[in-house]
């Protein structure tokens, strides 16, 4: 009781909830992990409201697990051991956009459709890079767990993109990081020491973000797509590699699925975007002439015919290219993410297949090209959300794509707990006790989203 009521006293009892209907949403995500129990939910409008918060869970010993947008679907904001969700929807507001720095400086609940929305408007020169996700999802939150967007092959992942934070660590002291922290100014990381990688990739563990400093980019006015289809597996590595060589594209990814037939076959899609029509063109002519040279213009073929309701779904901003497969009307999607080097494709698709159809399920996947260095390799999984059943098969699925995905030397996206459990357990032991004693540092009662990043057992 002396808990909400401090809550209501720092927030007002319009934004606190301890409600079994709120307590039900909160528990679970979209994906197929177990839910948990919420103990409260919190809605702060300031970052004072913040810091109040974080001085009572630390002088209560309650646990606080931040949330954007709650569409990870590794129920990363869904909190292992109980206590306070803090929900930071209502701060919300786009404080600064310098167009000639190309920087925005937004709050922690600013969605990726509000920026895109309002620089569209106000800065239609200017755009951010933007996720293949639903537009409630936070810009914040997707560049804190090393998100990818539509930019991501040209400038990098979205957490590259950040200029500093404002952040408000465990025990309530609210610090600026990057520029900020000396000029005032939200517009570079550094040369100072790199304070924002304490809270990106950390999953709340470290403290709780309130304001972020994003880069932005310039936004052509024209933009087209190339697609190219393929059967041979073991010539992705090589078809990727002479595709991103040109350093010409917006964007890339591949796409699969079994089902319909015409889909069962490697999907190459290559977006263009030009600042005038001739640019575009000259682009367009390029990649085709590249691409009909890869294994003596046998491995890839250009799909000339590409409906145009593909079209505009590659060309949508954020493109929606991640369609689940679901072919039962379960309405349930999960992932296992494997950020792969190229050569190891071949052997994560065939693995993929094969853990699809060891469960009962159709392959179909969607690769993200991140910085023509690395591949986002998303093993995709659709299960009936009323079948408890399937959504045990979902879930087994996932943890065998994760033990594949270490087995072969990837890395692991985003992982629930347990994934991270066993990226621990395979981390180099020193590294993974300096993880341990920064969060110690910074987290003293451990507070902040325990259950994460820990050391196993």
């Amino acid at each position: 009781m002396d808990i909400y009521e401090s809550l209501c006293d720092i927030t007002g009892s319009d934004y606190v909830s301890r409600q079994q209907e709120e307590q039900y949403i909160y528990s679970r995500d979209s994906g197929a992990q177990p839910p948990r129990r919420v103990d409260f939910v919190v809605m702060p409008g300031s970052v004072e409201e913040v810091q109040r918060i974080l001085i009572l869970a630390n002088r209560e010993g309650i646990s606080v697990t931040p949330l954007g947008g709650g569409f990870t679907l590794s129920a990363l904001v869904v909190p292992q051991k109980g206590g306070i969700v803090m929900d930071m929807k209502r701060m919300d507001r786009i404080l600064e956009v310098n167009e000639i720095s190309r920087y925005a400086l937004i709050e922690a609940g600013v969605s990726q459709a509000a920026l895109r929305s309002y620089l569209k408007k106000h800065h239609p020169r200017l755009q951010h890079s933007t996720p293949e996700a639903p537009p409630t999802v936070t810009v914040t939150g997707n560049a804190l767990i090393q998100g990818h967007g539509h930019l991501t092959p040209r400038y990098g992942l979205n957490s590259d993109m950040v200029n500093g934070m404002e952040v408000v660590l465990a025990t309530g002291e609210i610090c600026k990081l990057g520029s900020a922290a000396v000029t005032g100014s939200w517009y570079t990381r550094g040369p100072i020491p790199d304070l924002p990688g304490l809270f990106i990739g950390w999953f709340g563990t470290t403290g709780v973000v309130t304001k972020l400093s994003l880069k932005l980019y310039p936004r052509p006015q024209y933009r087209n797509v190339v697609v190219f289809s393929s059967d041979d597996v073991d010539a992705i590595p090589e078809v990727i590699f002479e595709l991103t060589q040109l350093d010409l594209l917006e964007d890339f990814f591949l796409i699969t699925q079994e089902k319909p037939d015409w889909m069962n076959h490697i999907f190459y899609v290559v977006i263009l975007s030009a600042h005038f029509k001739e640019e575009l063109a000259m682009k367009k002519r390029i990649y085709r002439e590249v691409a009909g040279k890869i294994g003596g213009g046998k491995t890839v073929k250009p799909v000339d015919d590409l409906h145009p309701a593909l079209r505009t779904r590659f060309l949508d901003v954020p493109p929606k290219a991640a369609v689940a497969a679901d072919f039962r009307k379960g309405g349930g999607f999960q992932y296992s993410a494997a950020i792969l080097p190229f050569n190891k494709v071949p052997a994560a698709w065939r693995k993929g297949i094969e853990i699809a159809h060891a469960h009962g399920m159709i392959a179909s996947y969607v690769h993200q090209v991140l910085t023509c260095h690395s591949i986002m390799f998303g093993f995709n999984y659709s299960f009936n959300r009323a079948d408890e059943a399937d959504i045990q098969a979902a879930r087994q699925a996932v943890d065998e794509s994760n033990r594949f995905t270490l087995d072969i030397g990837g890395m692991i996206w985003k992982g629930e707990a347990e994934a991270q459990r066993l990226v621990m357990k395979k981390m180099d032991p020193n590294t993974a006790r300096l993880i341990e004693k920064i969060k110690r540092a910074m987290d003293p009662k451990g507070v902040m989203n325990p259950g994460n990043w820990e050391l196993p057992q």
